[in-house]
């Protein structure tokens, strides 16, 4: 019976340490690159396992460049999984770029990899340029009419600057700008709209993919709607401003008049104030005069008659000019 544990426990312990043996050492890999003419070493395997790179990352995209007639190395591959990148990825567009007849080195096509691009799209793009449809770009034209255009520009990828190189947005950003332009420099809207092509001689010949990632093949004018006649918008709008900023000084004229009224009606009352007033000391006055013997009775009495006198004819020219005034009656006989 003891015997019996003994051996199932000895058992348990070779197949224990067949399965850490392979774990450790990829058989099935290294037969497969064997079979695939790809000379790699049970030491180089172990030691992929010691750095914790996982052997099936490097040998399944080495297998297939070897089988593509790349020069591929092991050391190669893993360095560039350890440093982050998509080994197979790069493999596969090291692949696409050597049929298609594309100088792509290895180092650059890491290095795009690394640098968060994909690169076998890249490589694709160079072979199958891509079409980037821009959004409605709004432009006026000089007579003041808005157009609203919407262009195709046709890229494709430079290998060589995409590292480094502008991605879509700012050929989409510099299309644009460029249509703004061209639109805007245009004396009529009909001369656009009767010769759309021009936007596109005039836009490609900026040479906007400087700089950028991209090759500008082609800048088509998809669509050409016409806007708003923002010229005539804006007249209006100056006119209306125009009109309320003299609404605004015709008020303060009118409140300044109002002002200046109610300034001379407070002066005039003032003043008639001052005349009721120093008519009220007239009579203490000539009182104060009689006694002194500053005025004679006769004096007083000749005052009182030219007094009366005026005011006779003050009346007399207010009726005058009363009758005047009033409708005549016509006479019946």
């Amino acid at each position: 019976m003891l015997s019996l544990i003994g051996s199932g426990f000895f058992l348990v312990l070779i197949i224990a340490a067949v399965m850490i043996f392979l774990h450790f050492v990829p058989l099935g890999l290294w037969i497969s690159a064997l079979a695939a003419d790809v000379r790699v070493s049970i030491i180089t395997l172990v030691g992929m396992r010691m750095r914790r790179v996982p052997p099936s990352k490097i040998i399944l995209p080495l297998i297939k460049a070897n089988k593509a007639g790349l020069d591929v190395q092991v050391n190669q591959l893993e360095a560039h999984y350890l440093a982050g990148g998509n080994v197979d990825k790069v493999v596969d567009a090291l692949i696409a770029a050597h049929r298609a007849q594309i100088p792509l080195p290895f180092e650059r096509s890491a290095a795009i990899d690394l640098a968060g691009r994909d690169v076998l799209e890249a490589v694709q793009m160079s072979v199958n340029p891509k079409v980037i449809e821009t959004p409605v770009v709004s432009a006026v034209a000089k007579n003041g009419i808005e157009l609203k255009i919407k262009a195709r520009v046709t890229v494709r990828a430079n290998i060589d600057r995409l590292v480094g190189g502008a991605g879509e947005p700012t050929i989409i950003a510099r299309v644009g700008e460029g249509i703004v332009t061209t639109v805007g420099s245009s004396e009529s809207h009909n001369d656009v709209l009767a010769n759309p092509d021009d936007i596109s001689k005039t836009v490609l010949g900026k040479g906007l993919d400087a700089g950028t990632a991209f090759e500008i093949l082609s800048i088509d004018i998809a669509d050409v709607d016409v806007g708003r006649n923002i010229g005539a918008e804006l007249q209006t709008d100056q006119a209306e401003a125009d009109k309320r900023i003299a609404q605004a000084k015709a008020e303060e004229r009118r409140a300044m008049a109002v002002a200046k009224e109610q300034e001379m009606k407070a002066y005039t009352q003032e003043m008639e104030a001052k005349v009721v007033e120093a008519q009220a000391e007239v009579p203490h006055a000539m009182a104060d005069a009689l006694r002194e013997g500053k005025l004679g009775v006769m004096d007083y009495y000749n005052l009182n008659n030219v007094q009366a006198d005026t005011d006779m004819r003050n009346a007399i020219s207010q009726s005058g000019a009363s009758d005047k005034l009033a409708p005549q009656t016509p006479v019946t006989k």
